[in-house]
């Protein structure tokens, strides 16, 4: 792909504005993108102290640092806040920031909408921390909030109502995002950029945003009817009235399980582009790639009751999910044979970003085989409810969102601000961080397959050397978020030194738009339109 400049006419002023105001005001997709990613990195901070937490208190086996009322609460945060506040909005950052620079805009289609999108989440993440603050805040319930243990007769207060109302909220932002990215990969490539010509980044935004928009309705409605029931007496959710409790199952994990590629499947374009740029090669099966991502969000419909099977659903519908998981392992090989593929004879350069892709490849395709495992009827039986569910679930999303948060982290660094992150201290991020995800969530398999549940405060004496052990590892990815803070806080503090357009030396091999302008991006973009030939 190469571009000619078009005779588009140069972009129109805009009003200025200065310093704290401009922030507030500003409706430039990439300063929104920044205050994403920034917003992300608050919230991942108070997410990961509620894991450190978690930790202090499964030292022993009958541990006072939490009490069993206290320590549910803080399950339910910790996995509420990095779901909701920290992994969905970094994500919505690198996509506001990078996909109407990769497809030739100016701005999103709707840049109001994406503004109001954003601050949004101020008053759904003030809300959801006020519910831990009155009484009967949200507790027995679990981030997925199950009645009837969600229900006012075993959760009294508004504490449950208030994560109701949160999560509501930024599930509305969430929406309202996904329909702006819609539009504008639609409606915004620049001439001559036809599908065939689209980065894989943006097919991956694509994809994460049809299924934001087909998922977070339902569980919103679900939201909805667990509140009427609380406040309005309403029987959805009743036995007691006619109402189903599977009903709700069915409702959330439609969402539930979804969202799991929602936070994943944008990664799988951060290493579409990261790993062929290093590996000096062009991407290995574009088609096959663009196909896969595809195919992995159409199947992500098609599995949510694998987390049911327990639940006493008809064993037909038992085999038909059993199947459908299993199945969504062949997009995903794919995906992980064209990276490889596209690093096979390559003259690779081993830079932070493509330290923290080969170690995604390695610690997801190690959690994708507890995926294929718990596919498995009897043995999702034997195991469900307990830490090797907790171990698989972090493994690929630590092991996977997280890192490629990272790495995209690294990687566009320069291009948001100009200049470029230490590679020593990012070398010491990656190795620290890498074999604290594997020396937690790894060992969390073999506690679970030895019978320890998930959820509980107090455990048998016999688990208590592995436990230890997965509290001390945790401090490897403490350690290593300290120094990618302090390595982020210091490079902003210091004078720019990667102004120039392509300061890492890739799109000849990349041709991404987004590396052929300076760096930072200047507020309209592009002086001309690009056109794609």
């Amino acid at each position: 792909m190469s571009t000619e400049v078009a005779a588009a006419g140069s972009h129109a002023g805009h009003k200025t504005r200065t310093g704290l105001m401009d922030w507030l005001t500003t409706t430039d997709h990439k300063k929104i993108g920044i205050m994403y990613i920034f917003f992300a990195i608050f919230n991942v901070w108070i997410g990961g102290i509620l894991a450190g937490m978690i930790r202090r208190q499964l030292v022993d086996a009958h541990s006072t640092f939490l009490g069993p009322v206290a320590f549910n609460q803080v399950m339910t945060m910790h996995a509420t806040i990095m779901i909701f506040l920290a992994a969905m909005p970094a994500l919505a950052g690198f996509g506001n920031f990078l996909v109407p620079l990769m497809i030739g805009a100016r701005d999103m289609a709707f840049p109001k909408v994406n503004a109001f999108s954003f601050w949004l989440l101020i008053p759904g993440a003030l809300v959801l921390y006020a519910s831990v603050l009155v009484p009967g805040g949200p507790s027995a319930g679990g981030w997925w909030s199950y009645p009837p243990l969600s229900s006012a007769q075993f959760m009294a207060g508004a504490g449950e109502d208030m994560w109701i109302v949160a999560l509501i909220i930024l599930g509305i932002s969430s929406v309202l995002g996904a329909i702006n990215f819609l539009v504008t990969i639609i409606d915004m490539r620049a001439p001559g950029m036809s599908w065939g010509k689209v980065p894989l980044f943006v097919w991956a935004w694509l994809v994460t945003a049809w299924m934001l928009l087909l998922s977070l309705p339902v569980f919103t409605g679900a939201l909805a009817m667990l509140f009427s029931d609380r406040v309005l007496g309403t029987g959805f959710f009743r036995p007691a009235l006619n109402g189903d409790p599977l009903l709700y199952q069915h409702l959330f994990w439609f969402f539930g399980h979804p969202e799991v590629y929602i936070v994943v499947i944008p990664i799988f374009g951060t290493l579409s582009h990261i790993i062929p740029a290093f590996s000096e090669k062009k991407v290995f099966g574009y088609k096959g790639m663009v196909a896969s991502i595809w195919v992995i969000g159409f199947f992500g419909f098609m599995v949510w009751a694998h987390h049911m099977f327990t639940a006493g659903i008809d064993p037909d519908q038992r085999v038909f999910f059993s199947i459908a998981s299993m199945c969504i392992s062949v997009p995903t090989g794919i995906k992980i044979w064209s990276w490889l593929a596209s690093m096979w004879g390559g003259s690779i350069r081993f830079t932070t970003p493509m330290k923290f892709c080969l170690g995604i490849i390695g610690i997801f395709t190690l959690g994708g085989f507890g995926g294929l495992m718990l596919a498995q009827v009897p043995f999702d039986v034997q195991v469900h409810n307990t830490y090797f569910v907790v171990g698989h679930f972090h493994l690929i999303f630590v092991g996977a969102t997280v890192m490629g948060l990272m790495a995209s982290t690294y990687y566009w660094f320069p291009k948001m601000f100009g200049r470029l992150l230490s590679e020593k201290l990012g070398t010491w991020v990656f190795w620290l961080f890498s074999i604290g995800v594997i020396g937690v969530f790894v060992p969390m398999h073999l506690v679970g397959l030895l019978g320890m549940a998930r959820r509980v405060a107090y455990y048998r004496p016999e688990f208590v050397g592995i436990n230890r052990f997965i509290s001390f590892m945790y401090l490897g990815m403490l350690f290593a978020g300290i120094l990618f803070t302090y390595d982020v806080v210091r490079t902003l503090l210091r004078p720019a030194n990667a102004t120039e357009p392509d300061p890492w030396g890739v799109n000849e091999v990349q041709e991404s738009l987004e590396w052929t302008i300076p760096s930072p991006p200047p507020a309209y973009n592009f002086e001309e339109i690009p056109v794609i030939k």
